[in-house]
């Protein structure tokens, strides 16, 4: 039985989106059987980190209406075959997908593949509703801004119907040079939200670049690539030291 990972985050700009495709990517890349799935209705770019850019013609609302079956709405990435995409939709009717439909997809789902990720659009909106309505567990993805970590725990509070344990803080963006400008450090992130870590993710000038070009970052050697990684060692079961910014 696969397992379903709702990514959101309380502000834009935290590198969520990075976040699912390439924690996704690190987890194909083991031999596990991956979705990502976009649920930023309208205003979609999973596909863009993905390298998967206008591969998919229908998206999820078709599959919870019964106009295709999810094999044929899912697009299998080019160099990562075990990893596949569902995308949102475009059109404005879409918001009329409830997040009942969501957990009936939820379920085949899970006899499908090993992980699914879910990239929730920012804020509490019905993407949030949609994303977080057939997860087993969510990741907050955050930044160690002051906006970013109280939008963090206005976030965490709409999660409180989760069992403890099924919650994770991921810290992107980092910056040695800015923590020690700001004097914070990691550990304030976690007591801020007050949510177990499950990674840190530093800041990697080429990220914007790979996400412009539709390269996955794992395809090179970047630093954040590795960071990705670890989180997906995690998320199988591996105890994997944090790491050091």
């Amino acid at each position: 039985m696969g397992k379903i990972i709702a990514v959101v985050s309380g502000k834009g700009g935290t590198g969520k989106t990075s976040f699912t495709a390439n924690v996704g990517l690190a987890l194909a890349e083991r031999g596990m059987r991956v979705l990502c799935i976009d649920c930023d209705i309208t205003m979609r770019n999973l596909d863009l980190a993905l390298g998967l850019s206008d591969c998919s013609v229908m998206d999820f609302c078709d599959v919870v209406t019964g106009r295709c079956p999810l094999a044929d709405a899912v697009s299998a990435h080019r160099k990562y075959p075990s990893l596949h995409m569902l995308t949102a939709p475009r059109r404005e009717d879409a918001q009329q997908v409830t997040p009942q439909q969501l957990q009936k997809l939820g379920g085949e789902i899970r006899e499908v593949y090993d992980f699914c990720l879910i990239d929730a659009p920012a804020g509490l909106g019905l993407g949030f509703q949609l994303a977080t309505a057939c997860a087993d567990n969510v990741v907050v993805v955050t930044t160690t801004d002051n906006s970013a970590l109280r939008d963090a725990q206005r976030t965490v509070m709409e999660l409180s119907r989760f069992r403890k344990g099924c919650v994770h803080l991921a810290v992107g963006r980092v910056q040695k040079k800015m923590l020690r400008q700001l004097h914070t450090t990691i550990d304030d992130a976690i007591d801020t939200a007050g949510l177990p870590l499950i990674g840190v993710i530093p800041e990697d000038g080429e990220v914007s670049t790979a996400l412009n070009r539709g390269i996955p970052l794992r395809d090179f050697n970047f630093y954040a690539a590795r960071a990705y990684e670890n989180i997906a060692r995690r998320l199988c079961g591996e105890k994997v030291p944090l790491m050091k910014i």
